[in-house]
């Protein structure tokens, strides 16, 4: 399977490539293509194709972030609009674990489902049908599609000819970029407990007592 998407995307002229990525990372949660195609792939190989300077790096960069945030406000207004009509029809594994994320994650699993093959393709439109506000829907949306897309796309444009490695090896790479984000956004919020603990401690340090007057200044 991944080798016959690998087959195809090449077969593509390199003009269209970027409109390619861009339009098969959107269609990934606005009509839930990740279901059937990993949307890190074709991102991956579109830097590859970058990397052997068939199309400019910069518009892969561009169509890898575009295409997700753009595909997650589709799903978000599709899940809004039609969602209950359909999950009245269908009552699927993947929709009720997608809530679930979503009622213990909040607007979070916006973020974390992007790195999550099974919930990234569904989430966008279960956040709609759950009615989660829109302006706490996109920075989210925005956040986790500036940081898979460019991740996606450098590590095509940086592993040139294994490329097809790293398609198979998507999630795996998903979850890794997550981690690091995790691990650096915990060391940042430590670091900024630890600073906040300090100055309380030194608000609540007592001040010294004043200095009594002696018995001969007294007199």
């Amino acid at each position: 399977m991944v080798h016959r998407i690998v087959e195809l995307f090449l077969s593509v002229p390199a003009a269209a490539a970027i409109f390619v990525v861009f339009l098969l990372a959107a269609g990934e949660t606005a009509l839930f293509l990740g279901l059937v195609i990993p949307g890190e792939l074709v991102v991956i190989l579109g830097g590859a194709l970058a990397s052997r300077s068939r199309v400019p790096l910069a518009g892969i960069l561009a169509a890898g972030i575009l295409g997700p945030i753009t595909g997650d406000s589709i799903g978000y207004f599709l899940g809004r609009r039609y969602g209950h009509r359909f999950l009245r029809r269908r009552r699927m594994e993947k929709w009720a674990r997608a809530r679930q994320w979503l009622r213990k994650r909040g607007a979070k699993a916006v973020f974390l489902g992007r790195f999550t093959a099974f919930l990234r393709s569904i989430i966008p439109a279960a956040a709609g049908i759950a009615r989660m506000p829109y302006r706490r829907f996109l920075p989210w949306s925005v956040a986790a599609g500036v940081l898979w897309g460019t991740g996606s796309a450098l590590l095509g444009y940086f592993a040139g000819k294994s490329y097809e490695k790293l398609g198979r090896m998507s999630q795996e790479l998903s979850l890794a970029i997550l981690a690091v984000v995790v691990v650096a956004a915990g060391l940042y919020f430590l670091r900024r407990r630890l600073l906040r603990k300090r100055r309380r401690s030194r608000r609540r340090r007592p001040l010294g007592r004043p200095v009594s007057a002696s018995p001969s200044s007294r007199s």
